[in-house]
C-alpha cells in the first residue's frame, strides 16, 4: 500500500470490543434478573438498532420501558466499557506510528458516537496519532453510505483515490470500495464467516496487525 492518508474503522479493526457489542444483550437482561436465551439473542440482535433491540426487550422479556430510556442504559453500559477496559488488538498501536513515522495522515471514521472514539483512543494512548475523526452518529448516516468516509477524507484534504480505508465489516467496505477508497479487509473473528469474501473484495488485507509491520 502506498497511500498518504488512511481512514480507519475502529470497533472491530482498531479495537478488540466486538465482543463487548454481542455481549450487550445478555448482560443487560442479567441486570433485570433475566436469564438470556444467548444464541437467539445475539442472532436477534445482529444487524437491529438498539431502539429495535429495546422494543423486543419490552416485548419478550417484559423489561419496562420507554424503549428511549432502554436506548440509553445501552449507551452508558457501551460507554463504561470504552472508557474503562476495551483493549487495542494486538500490533495496532505500532502499526500506526510506523504509517506517522513515514508521513502518512490518519484518520478515523466510526459508527460510534466521536466522545467515545475520543475517550477510547485517549485512554489506549493512540489518539494523538490521528488528524481527524469522523462519525456516524454526527452525520446521521450509517455506513451503508460512504459519507463517514467522504468527510474523513475531506477533513485531511485528500480524495477518495488517494485514501486507503480499513474495515472489518463486508457491508462497510462495500460501501468505501463502491465511492472510490482503496480498500483493506481487517480479520474479525466476529465476521469470521464473511473473510473470504471480503478479502475477495478489498485491494488488500490484514490477518494480524502484529505481523503487517
Amino acid at each position: 500500500m502506498d497511500k498518504k492518508y488512511c481512514i480507519f474503522d475502529m470497533d472491530g479493526t482498531l479495537t478488540d470490543s466486538m465482543d463487548y457489542w454481542n455481549n450487550l444483550g445478555a448482560d443487560y437482561l442479567r441486570t433485570h434478573g433475566v436469564q438470556p436465551p444467548e444464541e437467539e439473542l445475539f442472532q436477534r440482535m445482529k444487524g437491529a438498532t438498539l431502539a429495535e433491540s429495546a422494543l423486543y426487550f419490552m416485548e419478550h422479556f417484559g423489561v419496562p420501558g420507554p424503549a428511549e430510556r432502554i436506548v440509553d442504559e445501552f449507551n452508558q453500559i457501551m460507554a463504561d466499557h470504552y472508557r474503562n477496559d476495551i483493549p487495542l488488538k494486538p500490533g495496532v498501536a505500532e502499526y500506526l506510528r510506523a504509517l506517522r513515522a513515514v508521513g502518512v495522515r490518519l484518520a478515523v471514521a466510526s459508527a460510534t458516537s466521536l466522545h467515545l472514539v475520543r475517550a477510547c483512543l485517549g485512554r489506549l494512548g493512540i489518539e494523538e496519532l490521528f488528524d481527524a475523526f469522523s462519525s456516524c452518529e454526527s452525520i446521521g448516516k450509517s455506513k451503508e453510505f460512504p459519507d463517514v468516509y467522504l468527510q474523513a477524507a475531506k477533513q485531511l484534504g485528500a480524495a477518495p483515490t488517494q485514501c486507503a480505508v480499513f474495515e472489518d465489516a463486508l457491508f462497510a467496505a462495500q460501501t468505501a470500495k463502491a465511492a472510490g477508497f482503496y480498500t483493506v479487509g481487517v480479520y474479525e473473528k466476529a465476521y469470521a464467516a464473511q473473510w473470504a469474501e471480503l478479502t475477495t473484495l478489498c485491494d488488500e488485507t490484514v490477518e494480524d496487525w502484529s505481523q503487517s509491520l
